[in-house]
Parts: structure tokens; C-alpha cells; sequence
């Protein structure tokens, strides 16, 4: 694949802004959603292998990873799921081209304890940039003869799409913390945080 620069599809200016400061008042909300994601991607690529259609190893076993480092303020969440092609993550994640979204937020704007335009709109992964000035995607997909996909994306309107490096099926999100929210990468608020909001989710977490 060739490196890519692309601008991401949104049809109004203002979802970025409503992401990272409106929605700001759950912003640890991010985890729920990241994770609820690797709980998808696993889930489907369990009923893939039931229906015939994957072959998952004897030893496989899903689960989703949380890594944080304070020195370097950054998380990791890992799943080991069906991951994605170069076409699914300009599909899934490039394209956040919704039908109504201006209208939607046009409506929905003022009330500000309202977060739940994030699920309504499939918007779950942005609410990453409610915590992180960057955000890097290092995916492979279960396909065979897939190529692994690097996405990076600083919080506007633009990424940057290349070949990557990842070596078995699945979706690494490595979130680059900005200043208002480095304690989301302390051990103990992270497992608080992750309690709180994935304690009954299908898939063990780490």
C-alpha cells in the first residue's frame, strides 16, 4: 500500500469540537468505548470461526489489553480480534460521514449532559480525542494476504495512513495524552476507570 494523506469525511466542523470539549464532561467515558470496541472485534471473529469461515488456533483465547505508561503518558488498548484492512479502517474510522449528524447536533448541542450522540452516531473511537492530542491505530486483519495498516491522526481533520507493522490479528489504539488528562495513564485510575465501566463486559481485560 502507498503511504496516504488523506482529510477525514465529516459533514459538520463542529463534531470535533463537540467530541473533545462538550462530551468533556465524562471524558473518561473513552475507555468504555475503546474497549467495548475489542470486545466487538473479538466477538465477531469468534462467530466467523462458528460459522465456518475462520479457523481460530486451539489456543486461542480473546482478551483485551490495557497498557499504561506514566513516563511516556500514552495508553494502549489491545485486542486481539478480527482487525482491519487499509479499506475497513478509511471505512470505519476515516469516514465519519453520517446521515443528519448536523441536525442531530444542531438539536442535541445545548444539552450537555447528554453523551450519548458518542454511541448514537458510532462515534465510540473518537472519544478518544477527548483525552489525547494523538492517536495511532496499528491493525491486521484476519483476512489472508491482509497488510498490516498504521493510521495516525493529531486531533484534525487529517491522518495519515501507511503500511504497519503488526504481525498477528487485531487492533492496537495507542492514545498520546494531552495535559488535562495524563492521570488516565495512572495504574490505579485506569483499573478504577475500567471497573467502573467494563466490569461486565464479555471478554476478559488486562
Amino acid at each position: 500500500m502507498a503511504e496516504k494523506h488523506g482529510s477525514l469525511s465529516i459533514n459538520s466542523d463542529n463534531i470535533f469540537p463537540i467530541i473533545k470539549k462538550w462530551l468533556y464532561s465524562d471524558h473518561d467515558i473513552f475507555y468504555r468505548e475503546l474497549i467495548s470496541n475489542g470486545c466487538d472485534a473479538i466477538t465477531k471473529l469468534k462467530k466467523l470461526d462458528m460459522m465456518g469461515e475462520y479457523s481460530l488456533p486451539a489456543d486461542y483465547k480473546g482478551k483485551i489489553q490495557v497498557l499504561v505508561n506514566p513516563d511516556e503518558k500514552t495508553i494502549k488498548i489491545i485486542d486481539n480480534g478480527l482487525g482491519m484492512t487499509a479499506d475497513e479502517v478509511e471505512e470505519y474510522i476515516s469516514r465519519i460521514a453520517f446521515s443528519g449528524a448536523t441536525d442531530f447536533i444542531e438539536k442535541y448541542k445545548d444539552k450537555s449532559n447528554d453523551d450519548q450522540i458518542i454511541g448514537h452516531f458510532g462515534l465510540g473511537f473518537y472519544s478518544a480525542f477527548m483525552v489525547a492530542d494523538e492517536v495511532h491505530i496499528d491493525t491486521l486483519s484476519y483476512k489472508d494476504g491482509a497488510t498490516a495498516v498504521h493510521w495516525e491522526c493529531d486531533g484534525g481533520t487529517e491522518y495519515d495512513m501507511s503500511d504497519g507493522t503488526a504481525a498477528t490479528p487485531g487492533t492496537t489504539i495507542t492514545l498520546y495524552l494531552n495535559e488535562d488528562s495524563y492521570e488516565f495513564a495512572n495504574e490505579y485510575k485506569a483499573r478504577e476507570v475500567v471497573e467502573k465501566y467494563c466490569s461486565f463486559m464479555p471478554v476478559p481485560i488486562f
